[in-house]
């Protein structure tokens, strides 16, 4: 791609998508918020800090009443509801920021586990697709005629399954480290893959026998010691991510968001893991809404080719690859992604 230094504006490919590399601002209908990156001011605090989460649990039923999700919603009561789909594995503990930050940007974050994580009901079988159904039956107990949805990592497939399957009551989405479908004509899947996601998805694609075998000893010693998963990511981490995972705040919502991922079982991680690798329900190409996809230049979890391939076929979507970032360099960004997408209406 030939750029000007640091940004690239204009079609990309035949459907006319923005992209920015090496930029770290967000487009946006206003000035981006300051980035939280300091201690005191950083994306979330959970464990020894949930007092200060502003958080209320909850647990809602789905729209056919045999499954419950637990959602936990952040921020401003009153802002602009604004979905945050975790990564994999993951839970509504996720990371995310502080509860001053969201009052800030006037937001109301809404995170739910999705079915087989933490304390949602198992849907066995379920695609990717499915967790619009989830989304619109939360939305619409708490009565949101509008809102807006951002997925990290494994949320991100998630959140364009939102994007292409509510769109009378989505506004914008946004896709942090996301992953393109597998099989996506003309990308190389796997290439600047991590060896561990590498046999992941390859377990994945022999079925649910394969990947339950390949995660059940890494999910007994997660339950067992939930920092475990971050020790043995350690090897794989790119500079940028062992810079961000250092800080002890970020480690404590990893730590949380991992135990409670698995606190009843490993369906969680293996329903998703089975869902990337099939055929997700819709085309991201049938996506009319706004799209913004981030992504760090270094990811080795879900490589930038992704964002960069799904940019080609979402309408109108603009992509940032970050340089110098990798794939937990979506947490610094959370707060400008928030911005831009409460950007898209008013609080109601």
């Amino acid at each position: 791609m030939n750029a000007a230094p640091g940004f690239v504006s204009g079609p990309r490919g035949s459907r006319g998508a923005a992209c920015r590399e090496g930029w770290t601002d967000i487009p946006s209908d206003a000035a981006p918020t300051a980035r939280c990156l300091d201690g005191a001011a950083r994306v979330g605090a959970s464990g020894a800090d949930s007092g200060e989460r502003d958080a209320l649990a909850d647990t809602v039923w789905t729209a056919d009443r045999r499954r419950r999700l637990s959602v936990e919603v952040y921020g401003d009561p009153d802002g602009i509801p604004i979905f945050l789909l975790h990564g994999t594995p993951g839970s509504r503990l996720g990371p995310h920021p502080r509860g001053q930050v969201l009052h800030r940007l006037g937001v109301r974050l809404i995170a739910f586990d999705r079915p087989g994580y933490g304390r949602s009901d198992r849907l066995r079988g379920r695609r990717v697709a499915d967790v619009a159904a989830d989304v619109e039956a939360i939305a619409d107990e708490y009565k949101l005629e509008k809102f807006a949805v951002v997925g990290r990592s494994g949320g991100g497939p998630h959140a364009l399954a939102c994007a292409a399957l509510l769109p009378e009551r989505m506004t914008r989405a946004a896709v942090l480290v996301g992953l393109a479908p597998r099989g996506a004509d003309g990308l190389d899947w796997f290439d600047g893959m991590a060896q561990s996601n590498v046999l992941e998805f390859t377990a994945a694609a022999a079925g649910f026998d394969g990947i339950a075998f390949f995660l059940k000893a890494p999910v007994d010693t997660i339950r067992a010691n939930p920092a475990s998963l971050l020790a043995s990511l350690q090897t794989e981490l790119p500079a940028p991510d062992q810079r961000v995972v250092a800080d002890s705040r970020i480690r404590s919502m990893l730590v949380e968001t991992y135990a409670e991922a698995l606190r009843t079982s490993a369906y969680g991680w293996i329903d998703d893991a089975l869902a990337f690798s099939s055929p997700w329900g819709f085309d991201p190409a049938a996506i009319t809404i706004p799209v913004l996809l981030w992504h760090g230049a270094n990811d080795v979890f879900s490589p930038a080719s992704h964002a960069r391939w799904l940019a080609d076929r979402i309408p109108g979507a603009t992509v940032i690859v970050q340089a110098g970032a990798a794939h937990f360099g979506a947490l610094d960004v959370l707060p400008d992604i928030l911005r831009w997408l409460s950007a898209g209406r008013p609080a109601a």
